[in-house]
């Protein structure tokens, strides 16, 4: 009889320790789900009353001390108070501010330069000299450094032979099938061999676009868009066709269409579920429209679905991919804002152009440590998984709140303001009369890095907005640094008006 592998029994305690964790976890976090999506959506009001700890435990079949980890965790996220002798209810939310308007870029492609602002950003966006807001990325205290340890040691433990090894190939198996099932929540079924593991989400696009598009080619995307998307088509040489963008639901359709029927458009990139800057979720109907639109046309779209897994609804985590039936979807992604930011990989699904872009990956940068894939294949599929991307919402959900409040109550009249469905940043535009430019230079002076407008178009459309990352540290240094943001808008107001 074949002899059984030995287990190690301090391993075993481990994993199961980690399954026990992550099951509490689940448990109070879709507790506290059930009642801060009301609660965000307008449903539950200021001064409502909540269901009781007891009430909410019978209603789950819970303890009562898991309705109480819950309820700290709303209280903590400013969404419930406690009244002494009363009980729990929906404490005051941030003031309704105005949103920003839909995007109205020119008609025509415009080349693209916007590199050398995009990079000081960034630089200083990094430098732990200074208090930022120009960076899109969850700070270090939202994901678990012993877990990823952890993953990272046993991989490198039990596969120790891939350390001497020279890979090849489109990604480590285990991985590729960790992402064809994550991708199942965004409705997409994915043969696992169809994956191909890159250095980065970044990595991914560009390896669409070179694929799909030669210089001088026409790239349709939104309005404002991710600044590092034009560094890209700068890089490769492309045009950039800005279309209207609303801050709520995405890039507009009808003038996408108008696009198609007058400009040579090669490709499509877009952000469908909480764009960047803007944090606008396209509406399940325009995408199943989108998905059609670009299958008629025979023009690729590149979907990143980056932030999908950020989205608060079920719904708005759904990708246009779910609804192509034609492979004009090539679907781009990465666990950079989810799951381990340090491991760096991305992935991507190329659908008919899946052969020629796996053999460009190849040519160009060959593949990824074996040991990181496998880490990441591990941490995909851990228990505790789905329960760390609510606790992760809710955590930014918090955050993105409070710092709306803030701006609100700090920045000058007039400001304008999105309200995403999840995610980290918030896009605010200024009256047209504060120069985002010169407000990033007086903040510099103080040493808060903010991201300018202008970063985020090829148009002059933008340099009155700022684009503010939330999801990083988040203490009262941050508190006040936003609000002295207002104060130097404010200045800067007063001097144009003077």
């Amino acid at each position: 009889m074949a002899r059984m592998p030995e287990q190690d029994p301090a391993h075993i305690h481990v994993v199961d320790h980690e399954q026990d964790l992550a099951h509490d976890r689940t448990l109070y976090l879709r507790i506290a789900d059930s009642i801060a999506s009301p609660i965000r959506a307008g449903t539950l009001a200021r001064g409502d009353r909540v269901p009781s700890v007891r009430e909410l435990a019978r209603r789950h079949g819970v303890s009562l001390g898991t309705v109480v980890q819950a309820y700290r965790m709303l209280e903590d996220s400013r969404l419930i108070e406690a009244r002494p002798r009363s009980g729990y209810f929906v404490a005051a939310r941030p003031p309704r501010l105005p949103e920003p308007e839909l995007s109205n870029p020119p008609p025509g492609s415009m080349a693209v330069d916007v590199s050398s602002l995009a990079e000081r950003v960034m630089r200083l966006a990094h430098d732990p000299g200074y208090i930022s807001f120009g960076a899109a990325c969850p700070g270090s205290d939202l994901f678990s450094e012993e877990r990823v340890r952890r993953a990272v040691s046993r991989a490198a433990q039990r596969h120790r032979a891939t350390l001497t090894h020279y890979t090849i190939g489109p990604g480590d198996d285990s991985l590729r099938r960790a992402i064809a099932r994550h991708v199942l929540r965004m409705g997409c079924q994915f043969d696992a061999r169809d994956i191909v593991v890159t250095n980065s989400c970044l990595e991914a696009i560009t390896l669409c676009l070179r694929s799909v598009t030669q210089p001088g080619d026409v790239v349709a995307l939104e309005s404002p868009t991710l600044f590092s998307f034009l560094e890209i088509l700068e890089n490769l040489h492309l045009r950039a066709l800005e279309i209207p963008t609303h801050p709520r639901t995405g890039l507009s359709l009808d003038a996408l269409q108008l696009a198609f029927d007058t400009q040579p458009v090669k490709a499509v990139l877009a952000v469908p579920t909480l764009s960047n800057p803007l944090g606008a979720t396209m509406p399940l109907p325009d995408r199943e429209r989108l998905a059609r639109m670009v299958a008629r046309r025979g023009v690729p779209l590149i979907e990143d679905v980056l932030y999908n897994d950020l989205a608060e609804q079920e719904e708005q985590r759904r990708a246009v991919r779910a609804f192509d039936g034609t492979g004009h979807v090539m679907v781009c992604g990465s666990f950079s804002k989810t799951v381990a930011p340090g491991l760096r990989l991305g992935w991507v699904e190329a659908g008919r152009w899946g052969t020629q872009l796996a053999r460009l990956k190849q040519a160009t940068s060959g593949s990824q440590p074996a040991v990181l894939e496998r880490a990441m294949a591990d941490l995909l599929t851990q228990p505790g998984i789905v329960a760390g991307y609510r606790q992760l919402r809710t955590s930014l959900a918090a955050r993105v709140d409070e710092a709306r409040g803030l701006i609100a109550e700090h920045f000058p009249e007039g400001t304008r303001v999105t309200n995403p469905p999840g995610g980290l940043i918030l896009w605010a535009e200024l009256p047209h009369d504060i120069d985002a430019l010169a407000l990033f230079q007086a903040c510099l002076a103080e040493n808060i890095v903010i991201a300018p407008g202008t970063m985020f178009s090829v148009t002059k459309n933008f340099g009155h907005c700022v684009r503010l990352g939330v999801g990083g540290s988040w203490d009262d240094a941050h508190r006040r640094a936003l609000r002295r943001v207002g104060t130097l808008a404010h200045r800067l107001a007063a001097v144009t008006t003077a």
